[in-house]
């Protein structure tokens, strides 16, 4: 089976193409393609992601992304100009007419291209930003119609807690099979929240943050320092040139009852010290970074490790970009691993952020799924990995 995957749900635009082998979960999958068109230098200037500048940059990049995805992957070939039916024609002018750059593109191109060998588009519906969705739903909707192909809504943080079991071969990747049942720490952007997974496909969310998520608060702690965006990468680094202790940050909720976080406190304390620092030097920013990270870390791990205990899970897998943390794996593969004697799955640095290559993985795991029909398929950017 060749699944072709779309990720619009933030600042990355991303299309992969891979081959999948084998039956759910037990699969294997080569890479023919895996495109990925980052907006951080647009975004640097707000401090963060300007969502109408993110859902812009999708319309632009998308057709040129496709073509180029498939270029990648050996499939791309112009025929005669086919000519796209009446009504059809209709139709994804209707879905594409918010977004008149990417239709303008996609009536020059797409017509003039030989439908190539894909039996499955799969495209992130939720959660996210959803003016950035639309453009990835409508644009995968429009390419449905046109290639008569079927369409498969994913969520977007199934695919991070999938990718850590992405194993590398010689030819791709083989998915690696967890002793079940499975916990999952997703810690994405606006997302911090523990996953129970007891049977593939079934989700529970048995912990999440009350505020804000762990990268929320690194960007947050990132700007007040005075680094760019994004700030997860650039706490990380200035953590390595500091001293441990000089700055005693709180660790919100790490003894309560429940697998709940909180990062919004620990964010303000931060705050407060840096405003009681007015000629702060480079090297308390140093300082200030390594404190701020050691409590995050801490928070996640004894979180975590509480409810490996409380659900009795065999299996962790750690997704979304502050699973990039350095800090963050040593510590929490370290008690882990020491306590409690079960694997811990990372995924590789480049599989960590966003990207199509998880979304296409998590409909391959999916499949065969019911199918909806496209009028169906719309955007939800609060959709929970629990919900259907």
């Amino acid at each position: 089976m060749r699944i072709l995957s779309i990720e619009t749900s933030c600042d990355e635009t991303a299309i992969a193409i891979i081959d999948v082998e084998g039956s759910s979960p037990d699969l294997k999958f080569t890479v023919l393609a895996n495109q990925v068109h980052s907006q951080i230098d647009l975004h640097k200037q707000y401090g963060g992601v300007f969502p109408m500048m993110a859902k812009r940059e999708h319309a632009r990049t998308l057709v040129p992304l496709l073509k180029s995805a498939l270029r990648e992957a050996g499939i791309y070939k112009e025929g005669s100009r086919h000519v796209v039916e009446s009504p059809l024609r209709n139709e994804f002018k209707q879905m594409l007419e918010r977004e008149p750059e990417m239709y303008a593109q996609f009536i020059n191109d797409i017509p003039q291209l030989s439908p190539p060998q894909i039996d499955l588009i799969a495209v992130t519906t939720g959660p996210g930003l959803e003016p950035a969705l639309w453009v990835g739903i409508n644009f995968a909707k429009a390419i449905s119609l046109v290639w008569k192909t079927p369409l498969m809504p994913i969520n977007h943080m199934e695919g991070h807690l999938l990718s850590p079991l992405l194993k590398r071969t010689e030819t791709g990747f083989s998915m690696n099979i967890p002793t079940l049942p499975l916990l999952g720490l997703l810690v994405s952007g606006g997302h911090t929240e523990i996953v129970l997974m007891r049977d593939w496909g079934i989700y529970e969310v048995v912990g999440q943050t009350l505020d804000d998520a762990a990268g929320e608060a690194f960007d947050k702690v990132a700007r007040m320092l005075g680094l760019p965006y994004p700030g997860g990468p650039e706490i990380s680094k200035l953590a390595k040139r500091g001293t441990a202790g000089n700055f005693n940050f709180p660790r919100p909720m790490l003894h309560t009852k429940n697998n709940d976080f909180s990062f919004s406190g620990l964010k303000t304390s931060v705050l407060y010290k840096i405003k009681e620092l007015p000629n702060i030097t480079d090297e308390q920013k140093a300082d200030i970074a390594y404190d701020f990270q050691e409590a995050c870390v801490e928070v996640l791990t004894v979180k975590t490790l509480n409810a490996i205990k409380e659900y009795s899970a065999q299996s962790v897998v750690v997704g979304g970009g502050v699973s990039a943390n350095a800090r963050l794996k040593e510590v929490l593969t370290e008690r882990v691993t020491r306590d409690e004697q079960i694997l811990v799955y990372f995924p590789e640095p480049a599989e960590a952020t966003d990207n199509a290559l998880m979304i296409g993985v998590a409909a391959a795991v999916k499949f065969p799924s019911a199918i909806p029909a496209l009028e169906k398929i719309l955007a939800n950017g609060n959709w929970k990995i629990s919900e259907k």
